[in-house]
Parts: structure tokens; C-alpha cells; sequence
């Protein structure tokens, strides 16, 4: 039996990159998924991908800064699937390596909006949800730069620490109600997240100042696979972590 056989995954940001290839991966393991991503024609593309290959898979645009689209986002997953087993927040944003000084609040809202409070009202209304069926799995898809300093401008940064903590205090908080929730933390990665990036030239040099030694970047397919492995019961016994995929680059 595939690993996820009768799981319903919502994923966000599920139309390219890490997202698309999580989304794709859980439905080839069974799992029916919802797409969500704030654009139509690329979550439509994945979803007839998975159906070729034989899997089930629905989307929904929506912008998940937005609330009220969360809530949408989640009524429309009770009522096609009628529940939701595993959550992955994965959509998220960058700075353009912006420094503290010239984080002006727009950007700042954009990101926190993105990166945070998405996942934090995604979360809300999923736990909800699994404290009634007591069970169910929570994903998020943090960063490096959510462990150190030096690895992405100011908001980002500060977005994916809070993420971060998120993860640990949801983890703690329902450890005895059966809901697991864990985070991973990539490092480079092949995707679109820099495309039409126009990099802040004093963030940038920062950044790049301890690069020297990394890495060459992961395939999304190598996090999906780690999603995979959280999301399915032989990680029973994980949950309030962060589980680095960096190549190695922060062991240095």
C-alpha cells in the first residue's frame, strides 16, 4: 500500500518548485491533494500532471496572506475530500536581501504576510480540524535563514524564525492531542523564488560573505521527499522539530 493511501494534503504554493514537487510526490503516495497557489494556470498545470499519472488532485487560487482566502481554502477541501490529514505550508516569499535600514513597512507587511501569517491562519483552522478527528500532521517549509543571520535580508529572516517557533510551539502545545508538527529548513534550491529578484547590493554582499563553501542547491524533489517522510507514520515520533536539508552548508 502507497504510504498516504486515503490521506487528504493540502499544499500551498503547490504550483512550482518545492510545493509542486510535494504536491506531485504525496499523490503519487496515495494522497488526494489540494492545490493552492496565487496562480491559477500553474496549480492547473500540476493538477492535470498528477491525473495523467493517475492521482487525484483539486486547486484553488487563493492568496494566502489573506484570511478570509484561508478560510475559503480550507471550506474547499472539507468539502470535496470532507477532511484534511496533512497540512504543508510552503508558499513563501524573499526580500531581495534588503537590510534593516531600507525594509520599508510595505515590504515588510508583504513578506510577514506570506511567510507567517499564512501559515499561522492555515494552521489555526487545521488544528481545529485535527483536535476533532485527533490526528493529523502539520508541515512547514522554513529556511536556513530562519536559524541564522547572515542567509537573507531582514523581513525574511525574521519571517522564518517565527515560523520556526511556530513549529516548536504548535508541536508542543498538541504533542498529547495527536497532531504532529515539524519544519524543514532548505538551503538553496533550485526554484523561482529569485526569479525577477533585484538583490539590495549592501544585503547581497552580506549574504554572500559566508558563501563561499556552499553547497551546489538541492532538487525540490529532495525536500519533497523529506515531506514525504514527515508527513507519513514512520515519522510518528517527530514532531516540534526543524530538520535542516542543506547539503551540509550549515555544518560549516
Amino acid at each position: 500500500m502507497k504510504i498516504l493511501t486515503n490521506k487528504v494534503a493540502l499544499v500551498t504554493g503547490a504550483g512550482s518548485g518545492i510545493g509542486k514537487a510535494i504536491a506531485t510526490l504525496f499523490a503519487a503516495n496515495g494522497a488526494k491533494v489540494v492545490l493552492a497557489d496565487i496562480h491559477q494556470i500553474n496549480i492547473e498545470a500540476v493538477a492535470k500532471n498528477i491525473e495523467a499519472n493517475g492521482g487525484t488532485a483539486l486547486c484553488f487560487a487563493a492568496d494566502i496572506s489573506r484570511e478570509n482566502d484561508i478560510d475559503q481554502l480550507i471550506d474547499f477541501t472539507i468539502h470535496n475530500f470532507k477532511t484534511l490529514d496533512i497540512l504543508v505550508n510552503n508558499a513563501g516569499i524573499m526580500d531581495n536581501f534588503t537590510p534593516a535600514e531600507d525594509v520599508s513597512s510595505e515590504l515588510w507587511d508583504r513578506v510577514m504576510g506570506v511567510n507567517l501569517n499564512g501559515p499561522f491562519y492555515a494552521c489555526r483552522r487545521a488544528i481545529k480540524l485535527f483536535l476533532k478527528r485527533k490526528k493529523g500532521v502539520i508541515i512547514n517549509i522554513a529556511s536556513i535563514g530562519g536559524l541564522f543571520g547572515g542567509r537573507a535580508g531582514c523581513a525574511y529572516t525574521a519571517s522564518k524564525h517565527a515560523l520556526i517557533g511556530l513549529t516548536k510551539n504548535i508541536g508542543y502545545d498538541y504533542a498529547q492531542k495527536g497532531i504532529r508538527c515539524n519544519a524543514i529548513a532548505p538551503g538553496g534550491v533550485n526554484t523561482n523564488i529569485t526569479h525577477d529578484m533585484e538583490p539590495h547590493p549592501f544585503g547581497f554582499e552580506r549574504m554572500m560573505a559566508g558563501a563561499n563553501n556552499t553547497p551546489p542547491p538541492a532538487n525540490p524533489d529532495d525536500i519533497a521527499e523529506l515531506a514525504l517522510f514527515l508527513a507519513s507514520e514512520k515519522a510518528a515520533f517527530i514532531n516540534g522539530a526543524v530538520v535542516t536539508a542543506d547539503g551540509g552548508w550549515t555544518a560549516y
